[in-house]
């Protein structure tokens, strides 16, 4: 199945439209032509930011628009599908109609670990966290190792589960990380929801591999950081505070065999609006299985990195 491309007049009727997937080549292309009603009632769903099913005339195919995906159970029995999302701004273009993407609400739950914390033990969650034994085995390395074959991916390895233990050992290392008068000026959105991450790949700069097993977007919040100190000192403090938490998360995501990207370059009033906060983001942590392990890239020597003062 090729990728959606773009809506196109239908050459048969200049109300209607052709809706076209293209493939490798051009023999790989996919058509589905909609007359006047059917592409009307297709709008009118798209528009609405709505739930809902057009049949079409040959009354044994059916488009099913549902909020994250549009389904094309065609006669032929060819299936097809489009993001909702590219659908709607591509339908509404070609109507000249305005496009307003529908915000997604996060409901936003407590992070509870999968580790069970004993009754005696309530107030120590992260040395819980951070001492408990893995269910599988993983390589114990020492921190000189992990820094030293650490290495970022850009193809995770889709088929490998990121287990939730992993995670809670990830959380809990950016929670040691040093912050500013210990007063932890950041907070750590750690997003699952699947529209969510699209929606983070063109906060990104349409990096795709925004879209990991794990995504952290690591925010500052300077309001923690209750210092005498003017505002722009302040968050000058939050963003190193969520700096070194995202860089102690790196570090532990090595630990447990996994990689990660650190995404810098951000649109970071989109990303508020897609979080639904008034938090600035400091950067994107993305962690899973590489596809391939790879050694890590050479560095300059140190007497070009370092300068001594005597």
């Amino acid at each position: 199945m090729g990728e959606f491309s773009k809506v196109e007049p239908s050459y048969i009727s200049k109300d209607g439209c052709r809706l076209v997937w293209e493939g490798i080549d051009e023999d790989d292309s996919d058509v589905v032509v909609l007359n006047k009603d059917e592409l009307d009632s297709l709008t009118e769903i798209l528009a609405k930011n709505s739930t809902g099913k057009v049949e079409l005339e040959d009354e044994f195919s059916t488009i099913l628009i549902n909020t994250d995906l549009v389904q094309f159970r065609l006669k032929d029995s060819k299936y097809l599908e489009v993001k909702t999302t590219a659908l709607t701004k591509a339908v509404l273009e070609y109507k000249k109609l305005p496009h307003n993407p529908k915000p997604i609400k996060i409901y936003p739950k407590e992070f509870l670990p999968s580790i069970q914390i004993e009754k005696d033990n309530i107030d120590d969650h992260l040395n819980t966290v951070l001492k408990s034994k893995p269910k599988k085995g993983i390589p114990q390395y020492d921190l000189f190792r992990i820094m030293s074959t650490r290495r970022s991916t850009r193809n995770f390895d889709s088929s490998k589960v990121v287990e939730q233990w992993q995670v809670d050992k990830i959380l809990a290392a950016a929670d040691t990380a040093p912050t500013a008068g210990n007063f932890q000026g950041f907070e750590v959105f750690y997003v699952k929801n699947k529209e969510i991450k699209r929606r983070l790949v063109e906060a990104a700069n349409n990096q795709p591999f925004v879209n990991a097993p794990v995504v952290l977007v690591f925010c500052m919040d300077q309001s923690r950081v209750k210092m005498n100190f003017p505002p722009e000192i302040l968050a000058k403090f939050s963003l190193q505070d969520a700096t070194l938490a995202a860089a102690y998360s790196q570090l532990a995501a090595s630990a447990l065999g996994l990689s990660s990207i650190w995404i810098g370059m951000i649109d970071e009033e989109k990303i508020k609006q897609i979080l639904g906060t008034k938090l600035r983001p400091s950067s994107i942590l993305c962690i899973g299985y590489p596809q391939k392990n790879r050694p890590p890239k050479s560095r300059r020597k140190l007497k070009d990195l370092v300068r001594v003062i005597e």
